[in-house]
């Protein structure tokens, strides 16, 4: 993905340097990057974009090092509380973010809260440059009434309980319901719909957590409708997600309402491409098109059990669950290409259910006053990971460019930061001198109560994870509770 620009950057900001007059003797700042001081840099967030964004940096500066601060007691981020249990081979990332965070020059700080626990200002004073990859740690809430209802949870909280999010690990969804509807259509809203219609016992040997298997073996959720404003063929999901493929048991149907007279659907040719189009297209003997009698079009397998509705918006509906949840159909596409927009009709219909999950996107939080944040597009403005106006401050991963993407995406976006700061590094745009690093921030942490856990710390406790999940034959057993972390580590 591009990066974002922001038409208010002003490279003034950043001192240029010019270079040396012939015979000339270079200055001390452009001769930092060959001075023996190595560079203290920090990055903020322990996930795909942090981890890349330091393992760039390892790679291409040999003298640099690089401290990974992280607010959970665990390191990787989204890899270990976002990708699905029944996709373990995402998780191999794993294996490459542990390299680099066993690298001499490389700490992992752990059970510190930037913002809470240390300033960015602070950060900013102890180390030559600060990269926050924090990440997407919220959700975009529907703002219609009803959503604080029982019964209506967003998609991220449902996946952070089954993937041993401590802060989620008390969620206790009721699914008792035959029926659950997801809002939304990206993948996200693919792996909930798969993990509630996955028989338990497929799921018996991932690293989901024991709390959440029990809940979901005692599951009467038979069907389950996902919900979206666009048609079939431009959901969000990536073919991988979709329940569509893999397991048989997983029939689906793709339905899509009736237009209003006069209303057309765009012409192919003209539609933006969906990274799970061809989902529908290349499997031609699971799935037929058809026309019904009323006009509705569908995709349908046979017996599904669960259904995508698209060409949906969200309206106030939610009275009381178990109770219908209102959808209001629009026709799919007015207008051509990237101008084409949801028109609603008017008509709404209910969809009986007793459980609503919000799918509509992840979003980011302002971490520290000191840093600049656009709360529209839920992003820290930058250029190419510079933050506007804060020289030595860059960012990277989805606070960078917004929640979109895959680890791929990530890895690439945080090179690219990496790679710029390294530009400046080299330019001689960094502060000159020495830096202490780690060492001051320990002794604020020290004075404020605060227990950083290290990487070998976290080694012992995917250790204990390991074993706990071994007698079920499980990868893990993740630990959900943060004082039963401290306690095995004697903190």
């Amino acid at each position: 993905m591009a990066p974002r620009c922001w038409h208010w950057w002003h490279w003034s900001a950043w001192r240029r340097t010019r270079p040396p007059l012939p015979g000339s003797t270079p200055s001390f700042r452009q001769r930092f990057s060959t001075q023996e001081q190595p560079p203290q840099i920090c990055v903020v967030g322990s996930g795909p974009a942090g981890f890349y964004t330091a393992q760039h940096l390892l790679k291409h500066h040999p003298q640099a090092h690089v401290d990974i601060y992280e607010k959970q007691l665990v390191p990787f981020g989204l890899v270990r509380f976002g990708v699905a249990p029944d996709h373990p081979e995402v998780k191999n990332v794993i294996n490459t973010f542990t390299q680099t965070a066993r690298s001499a020059r490389c700490a992992f700080r752990g059970n510190v809260v930037v913002g809470r626990d240390v300033a960015v200002p602070e950060l900013r004073a102890a180390y030559h440059a600060v990269v926050l990859s924090y990440g997407a740690e919220d959700h975009r809430a529907l703002e219609i009434p009803g959503e604080e209802l029982p019964g209506v949870f967003s998609a991220r909280a449902f996946v952070g309980w089954y993937n041993g999010l401590p802060e989620n690990r008390e969620l206790a969804p009721d699914l008792s319901c035959d029926t659950a509807v997801i809002l939304g259509q990206g993948n996200v809203a693919l792996d909930v719909a798969r993990i509630l219609l996955t028989p338990p016992e497929h799921l018996e040997k991932t690293d989901i957590t024991e709390a959440a298997l029990g809940v979901l073996r005692q599951s009467r959720v038979k069907t389950v409708w996902i919900v979206g404003r666009r048609g079939p063929l431009q959901v969000a999901f990536t073919i991988k997600t979709s329940p569509a493929r893999g397991r048989g048991s997983q029939n689906c149907c793709f339905e899509q309402p009736r237009r209003s007279q006069g209303q057309r659907t765009l012409p192919a040719r003209h539609r933006p491409p969906a990274p799970g189009a061809s989902a529908f297209s290349e499997a031609p003997s699971r799935c037929c098109h058809h026309q019904t009698g009323d006009g509705q079009q569908a995709f349908a397998w046979q017996s599904p059990d669960w259904r995508q509705v698209s060409c949906y918006s969200k309206i106030p509906a939610f009275s009381s669950l178990p109770t219908p949840a209102r959808c209001c159909p629009h026709s799919p596409q007015q207008g051509v290409a990237e101008a084409a927009r949801a028109v609603p009709t008017g008509d709404t219909e209910d969809l009986p259910c007793g459980l609503v999950l919000s799918s509509v996107g992840y979003k980011s939080r302002p971490i520290d006053p000191s840093v600049p944040f656009d709360p529209k597009l839920g992003v820290i403005p930058n250029m190419e990971g510079r933050v506007v106006d804060v020289p030595g401050l860059y960012c990277s991963g989805w606070v960078k460019r917004g929640p979109t993407g895959v680890i791929a995406t990530t890895m690439t976006d945080s090179f690219l930061t990496g790679q710029m700061l390294l530009q400046d590094l080299k330019a001689g745009l960094l502060p000159p001198g020495p830096r202490p690093g780690y060492a001051a921030i320990e002794a604020l942490l020290s004075s404020r109560g605060v227990q950083p856990v290290s990487f070998s710390d976290w080694e012992k406790l995917d250790a204990e994870e390991v074993s706990r999940g071994k007698g079920a034959g499980k990868p893990r057993e993740k630990l959900l509770d943060p004082q039963e972390m401290l306690g095995l580590l004697g903190h």
